[in-house]
Formats: structure tokens, C-alpha cells, sequence
């Protein structure tokens, strides 16, 4: 792996999608058209309790669903094969795309919480910063999760098929709709391998304005899901969809 081929990667992607504004629109604009959504029909309390928690949701849904069907096409299209004809190591193909759709995360969870915390009057009892910090690492993760399903889909149908079976599962179990010390005992064992469960214990900490050293250690959790999901998908990678 090199800093140059990787870059290299990176760029390409940075023109591709420079060139389609619809993928853009839906990177940028969806996130936030939700929330403000959530902030036009929620009373304002509704909305400062159960904002924070979906601030980080929207981001990470929408790159996965977006970084999983990029890559797969990228792979049915030929091109990843003519990449890895050349003195190219797996790694430089995947942690391109990882810097490039993570650099696109970056920015949509910005924009997506500063006009959350800004025109659509969200607030938190806590930090609003590190709100943004679990809405960066949670969009981040849904980069890596999705760069990872990539290599086991053959179609880009199948690619959205692995939204229900790899998300809706830990948005179930996470805490949102119960939290999670009132889970059944498996459940909870099972929520406890989810990287979504640490992010949505963050947040409650920041919104009761109860951080404490558990914060940064789910925070350090989440960015280690996202870190082995990228390995793996360095691992898995095939040269062409069969």
C-alpha cells in the first residue's frame, strides 16, 4: 500500500462524483431534509430528545447505501479489475474509496448538524460538538460497513438488500425504541456486538450532559468497528463480481 495509489483512487472517485449531482443531492440534501422534517413536525422537546439520536442515523444509512452500490458498480463495470491489473495493492483500492466517501461524510454530517443545531433549533444539554463528533463517526461507519457488504453482493439489488440485514437489526437493538439494560438477556448480549448500540450510549450521555470516560471509550468502540470493516474489506475484495 502507498500514499500515492491511494490517493490516486481517492481523486478518481472525487471526479466521479463531481460529475453526478444526483448522488451528491442524495448525499447532502436527503440528511437534512430529514431532520428538518423531524424539527417541522416534532414539538421542540420531542425534538431535542430524540434528534441528537437520529442526527448521527441519517448519515450513516444513506453512505452505506451510497458507498455499497458505488463500489459494487465500480466492480461490474470492469473497473476495479483494470485497477488491479496494475502494481495496485487492494488496501491502495480500498482505502481510497474510504478517504474519498469519508472526506463526503464528513461534510454531510457537518452540514447536517449545523443546520440542525442552527435554523431547526435543536438543542442539547450537553456539548453540541461532540454531538457533531457521533454524527461524523456514525457516518463514517456506515462508509466502512458499506465498503465492506460491497464484496459480498453480486448485483446492485442485492447491495441495497444488505441495508435491512446489516442496519435495521441495530437500529432495533441499539436503545432507541428500548433501552438496552431493558432488553432480554440475549438481546442485550446481542446489541453489546453492535458498533451502533456505543454510538447511541454516547449520545444519551451528551444529551444528559453526564459524560464521562464511558463516552470516549464507545467513541474509540465505533471507530474501531469502522476500522476493522475497512481491513476486512481490503480482505474480501475480489476482482470481479462472478
Amino acid at each position: 500500500m502507498t500514499a500515492t495509489r491511494t490517493w490516486a483512487t481517492s481523486e478518481r472517485i472525487f471526479r466521479q462524483l463531481r460529475r453526478d449531482p444526483r448522488t451528491v443531492a442524495m448525499l447532502l440534501v436527503v440528511p437534512v431534509a430529514l431532520m428538518g422534517l423531524l424539527a417541522w413536525m416534532l414539538p421542540a422537546h420531542d425534538f431535542n430528545q430524540y434528534g441528537p439520536l437520529l442526527l448521527g442515523l441519517f448519515p450513516l444509512l444513506i453512505m452505506f447505501l451510497i458507498t455499497s452500490v458505488t463500489t459494487l458498480r465500480e466492480r461490474t463495470s470492469g473497473t476495479l479489475e483494470r485497477l488491479l491489473t496494475m502494481p495496485m495493492a487492494r488496501a491502495d483500492v480500498v482505502f481510497g474509496y474510504a478517504i474519498a466517501f469519508g472526506c463526503t461524510a464528513i461534510i454531510q454530517a457537518l452540514l447536517t448538524a449545523g443546520l440542525s443545531f442552527g435554523p431547526f433549533g435543536l438543542d442539547v444539554r450537553g456539548s453540541v460538538w461532540l454531538v457533531v463528533l457521533i454524527a461524523v463517526i456514525d457516518a463514517l461507519l456506515g462508509t466502512a460497513l458499506g465498503l465492506f457488504v460491497s464484496a459480498f453482493a453480486t448485483t446492485e439489488f442485492q447491495a441495497v438488500q444488505f441495508l435491512p440485514l446489516a442496519l435495521l437489526p441495530q437500529l432495533i437493538l441499539c436503545g432507541i425504541i428500548v433501552p438496552r439494560d431493558q432488553l432480554p438477556t440475549v438481546l442485550r448480549w446481542i446489541s453489546d456486538l453492535l458498533p451502533l448500540s456505543y454510538a447511541i450510549d454516547a449520545t444519551k450521555q451528551v444529551i444528559t450532559d453526564s459524560v464521562t470516560s464511558a463516552f470516549w471509550r464507545n467513541i474509540l468502540i465505533v471507530a474501531g468497528f469502522a476500522a476493522a470493516a475497512l481491513i476486512g474489506g481490503a480482505a474480501t475484495l475480489r476482482r470481479r463480481t462472478p
